[in-house]
C-alpha cells in the first residue's frame, strides 16, 4: 500500500508539473470567464422557471377563486329551488376548492421567496462578473507586461532558447573554423619538411626539389656576382652622373714619337801630337 501510494504520488507530481508547463494564464483566466458566464446564464435561466411555474400556480389560484364564487352561486340558487342536496354538493365542492387555493397559495409564496432569493444570487454573481473581467484583464496585462520584460532580457542577456542556439552556432562555426586553419596550417608543414608529397607536381619527390632549389641558388648566386662586376666597372661615370656633371671625355691616343735626330757626325780624333 505504501509503495502504491508513493507511485501515485510521483505520477500526480510529474502531471501537475507538465500542466504547470502547458499552463496559459491568459487561457486560463479567459476559460474561467466564460465559465462564471455559463453559471449566470444558469442561474437565469432558473430565475425564469421558477417564475414560469409561479405564473402557473397563479393563473391556477385565479381559476380556482373564480370556481369558489361559482359554486357559491349555484348553491344559492340550489337553495333558492329548494334543492339542499345540489346546494350541499356546491358546498362540498367549493369546499375543496378553497383548500386548494390555501395549497397553490402556499407553493405560490415559495416560488416567490425561491425567486427573490435566485434574484439576489443573480445579481451578485453578476457583481462578482465584472469584479473578476476587471481583475482578469489588469492580470492579463501584467502577465504580457512580465512576459514581454523577460523575452526581452533573455534576448539582451543571450539566456533566451534561440540566443543560445545561436550562441552555441557561432561557437560550433568558430571551432570548426580554428580546426581547419590549424589542419591547413599542418599541411603546409608537413609539405615543406617533405613528409608530405605535393600532388600538384606530380613525378617529383623531395629529393629532386631540394636538388632543384641548389640549383637555383646556385643560379642566383651567379647573376649577383655578375652584377657585382659589371656595376664595379662603372663606378666612375655612375658617381659623375649622380653629381650632375658630364662625364669626362675619353683622352686622345698618345701621338707617334719622331724619331730623334740622328747624330752629327764628329770628326775624328786628331792623333795626339
Amino acid at each position: 500500500m505504501g509503495l502504491w501510494s508513493r507511485t501515485t504520488t510521483i505520477i500526480k507530481a510529474k502531471y501537475s508539473k507538465l500542466l504547470n508547463r502547458a499552463e496559459n494564464p491568459t487561457e486560463t483566466l479567459d476559460y474561467s470567464y466564460e465559465q462564471m458566464l455559463e453559471q449566470l446564464q444558469n442561474v437565469k435561466r432558473g430565475v425564469a422557471d421558477v417564475v414560469t411555474a409561479k405564473k402557473r400556480l397563479e393563473i391556477q389560484t385565479q381559476g380556482l377563486e373564480q370556481n369558489v364564487v361559482k359554486l357559491e352561486t349555484q348553491a344559492r340558487q340550489a337553495v333558492a329551488a329548494n334543492r339542499e342536496d345540489l346546494a350541499r354538493q356546491a358546498l362540498e365542492r367549493k369546499a375543496a376548492a378553497q383548500q386548494q387555493l390555501q395549497g397553490l397559495d402556499a407553493q405560490v409564496q415559495q416560488l416567490a421567496d425561491q425567486q427573490e432569493k435566485l434574484v439576489d444570487a443573480q445579481h451578485q454573481l453578476e457583481a462578482k462578473i465584472e469584479a473578476f473581467r476587471s481583475q482578469k484583464e489588469v492580470i492579463k496585462a501584467q502577465y504580457s507586461a512580465a512576459e514581454a520584460q523577460v523575452r526581452i532580457g533573455e534576448a539582451a542577456t543571450g539566456i533566451g532558447k534561440g540566443m543560445a542556439d545561436t550562441g552555441m552556432a557561432i561557437q560550433r562555426a568558430k571551432d570548426k573554423t580554428d580546426e581547419l586553419q590549424a589542419r591547413a596550417a599542418a599541411i603546409d608543414e608537413l609539405t615543406t619538411s617533405g613528409a608530405l608529397d605535393d600532388l600538384t607536381q606530380p613525378g617529383t619527390t623531395q629529393l629532386d626539389r631540394e636538388l632543384a632549389q641548389i640549383s637555383s641558388n646556385a643560379q642566383v648566386d651567379q647573376e649577383l656576382a655578375k652584377l657585382k662586376a659589371e656595376v664595379g666597372s662603372g663606378d666612375g661615370a655612375a658617381k659623375a652622373l649622380d653629381s650632375g656633371g658630364a662625364a669626362p671625355a675619353a683622352e686622345p691616343a698618345p701621338a707617334a714619337a719622331a724619331d730623334p735626330p740622328a747624330e752629327q757626325e764628329q770628326p775624328a780624333d786628331k792623333p795626339a801630337s
